[in-house]
This record gives structure tokens, C-alpha cells and sequence, in this order.
């Protein structure tokens, strides 16, 4: 009945490319050209924040001078994708464009970007967002993409085990220490979800990583709650020549 179901829905709505949507044969993907100019991140990258660094070989453990200077409160990061062009695009779909659909892929791509990396039992949590901008916005973006990381790595996930309790304004054009001074304290574990987390090794979840205050304050909220190693995985990078 679910495959019927499924297949109806094909034929009312075709596939289209989360790029350029133009029709494709799977759904919820890119199609060829969109594929090869979108920035996946690969070889040698930062083992703190996932950007890519020069030189070096695949796989190699690695860190940036951002993380050497500030190391974050996380033990690794990664990311999916560079925040530019079609990899841009997807997260401002996703974020501001009502593009649900996208969710379902990127947690693809995230859960490859972690997959080596996850202790077992690791708990998934999405960055929160204030309450006012989810009326707003009607769907927390960072939730459905740590929905679908979990359902691709058949880890647990938590929707509410954060809680944003005091409204930020946007990051665009603030300078790095603007961006951690407002996110100090503005994020906290839900008082009834402690236990949850509890020794336990935990997963964020963001659909982008600038500079990484968001991040920082939620992984901040869970060492202070009592988690064991915190680790990050975003669905796009800003690098610096982005």
C-alpha cells in the first residue's frame, strides 16, 4: 500500500532537481549537472569544524587556525556541504523557501559526513529555535535535518532536548565576538530532558556553521548538563573564500 501510495504521489508530482528543478528520475535529488557544481567537502579537512584545509591527504587528522585559536567545546565537526552556490541555495530553500523536501537528502549526505566518527548510542539534538520565530516560520529546519541524519544513521534523536530561551536578532554582519556574545546563555537542555543526556555522547545538528556560536552555546548547555563528548554536524560550511 505504501509503495502504491508513493507511486501516485510520483505521477501528481515529479521529481525535481533541488537545484535547478528541472525533472529527474529519484526523488529528492540533483540532477547531473547540479551535482558536479555542487561543493560537497572531501579530502583534508579541520577534524573541529569540518571546513576544508590545503594540502594534506584524505583522511587526515587536521585543524584550522580558527580552532587552534578558539577551540570550540566540541571534540569533532563536519559538514556536508560548502555554503556557496547550489549548496547555498538548498540551505536558504530549506531555512526561508518552505523546501521541506530538502531535509531528506541533506541528513543523507550529513549522516556520510559522520558516519565514521559516532560512538554507539550517540544522542541526535537539533539546534532550537525561539518560539516566536518558530510560530513565524511554522518548522524548525535544523529538526527535519537531524530527523533524517537519525533515520540514516539509526541513532536516537531528541526534537526538544534543547531550548532557546531568549530570543536572538539575526548573525548576518556581526563580527565573530558579536555572534558569542549574543548567543551566551541564550541556549539551554530542556529541564525535562536531563536525563536524556546524562554521560552520554550527543550529535548537533545545524543546517550551517559560520562561526560557530550557535553551536558552541548548545554544546555548551550539554557539557554543563552533565553530557559526555559533543560533536556537530552542519549541512553546509562557510569557508573563507566563500
Amino acid at each position: 500500500m505504501l509503495s502504491q501510495l508513493q507511486t501516485a504521489v510520483g505521477l501528481i508530482y515529479p521529481p525535481v532537481c533541488l537545484g535547478c528543478n528541472q525533472a529527474v528520475d529519484k526523488t529528492a535529488g540533483l540532477c547531473g549537472a547540479c551535482w558536479r557544481e555542487t561543493a560537497f567537502i572531501g579530502g583534508t579537512i579541520c577534524d573541529r569544524c569540518g571546513v576544508p584545509l590545503p594540502g594534506g591527504a584524505a583522511g587526515e587528522l587536521a585543524h584550522c587556525d580558527s580552532c587552534m585559536t578558539h577551540p570550540p567545546p566540541w571534540v569533532q565537526g563536519r559538514a556536508a556541504l560548502l555554503y556557496r552556490g547550489i549548496g547555498r541555495k538548498m540551505v536558504l530553500g530549506l531555512k526561508h523557501g518552505d523546501r521541506q523536501e530538502i531535509a531528506r537528502p541533506a541528513g543523507l549526505w550529513m549522516a556520510r559526513a559522520v558516519a565514521a566518527t559516532l560512538p554507539d548510542d550517540t544522542l541526535i539534538a537539533p539546534i532550537p529555535l525561539h518560539w516566536l520565530r518558530l510560530v513565524k516560520r511554522r518548522y524548525n529546519q535544523s529538526a527535519l535535518l537531524a530527523k533524517a541524519v537519525a533515520r540514516e544513521t539509526g541513532q536516537p534523536w531528541c526534537p526538544d532536548l534543547l531550548q532557546r530561551i531568549r530570543r536572538t536578532k539575526p548573525l548576518e554582519g556581526k563580527t565573530r565576538a558579536e555572534r558569542f556574545a549574543m548567543l551566551d546563555g541564550a541556549i539551554l537542555v530542556h529541564p525535562k530532558r536531563i536525563d536524556r543526556l546524562q554521560g552520554r555522547s550527543v550529535l548537533l545538528v545545524d543546517d550551517v556553521m559560520t562561526s560557530g556560536a550557535t553551536l558552541s552555546s548548545a554544546a555548551k548547555a550539554c557539557i554543563d548538563a552533565g553530557a559526555g563528548s559533543i560533536r556537530v554536524v552542519t549541512l553546509a560550511r562557510v569557508a573563507k573564500d566563500t
